[in-house]
């Protein structure tokens, strides 16, 4: 049996303990890019993902928790050939942790409700802030702006008031 499939298996069973019967079902439904991003701190193919280069409006939420985390009007095209942020919409919703797996000091972006790794934040991003939040499609689920209210994110609409 290949040795990723068993521990896709394994982190399975593991998550399966904790209990939140929510998160089981999504997690049981991902595909395996989606698991290996957001369980085990993969990163998906630059330029060949699924938002890299997506420019409607909308929300993008946590693939597992349906929290929204990013808004399409902070989105920007960094050449990195992944989704990229200048902003966040609520910081409360995401936990930051230093990662040294290159050899080199990152910082780790994850969703705090979902636990899952979503992607980095850099210092070279453009507004006011300077970041740049480097985050993977299979993280993401998108939410077009025209279908907000039908799926119960009437409350950030506001957001693209601002437009």
């Amino acid at each position: 049996m290949d040795m990723k499939y068993c521990f896709y298996i394994l982190a399975l069973n593991l998550t399966l303990v904790q209990g939140d019967s929510v998160k089981e079902d999504k997690i049981k439904n991902l595909t395996k890019i989606q698991f290996d991003v957001t369980q085990n701190c993969g990163t998906e193919t630059p330029f060949d993902n699924e938002f890299w280069n997506h420019k409607e409006d909308g929300l993008y939420v946590d693939i597992i928790s349906g929290v929204p985390l990013f808004c399409s009007i902070h989105k920007y095209d960094s050449g990195s050939g992944w989704p990229s942020f200048y902003e966040l919409i609520n910081k409360d919703d995401f936990t930051f942790k230093e990662d040294y797996n290159l050899g080199y000091k990152r910082i780790e972006v994850r969703s705090k409700k979902a636990n899952s790794h979503l992607g980095h934040v850099f210092d070279d991003g453009p507004g006011p802030k300077g970041l740049r939040y480097c985050i993977n499609s299979a993280s993401l689920k998108f939410i077009p702006l025209k279908d907000l209210k039908s799926k119960g994110y009437e409350d950030y609409l506001y957001l693209f008031e601002k437009k």
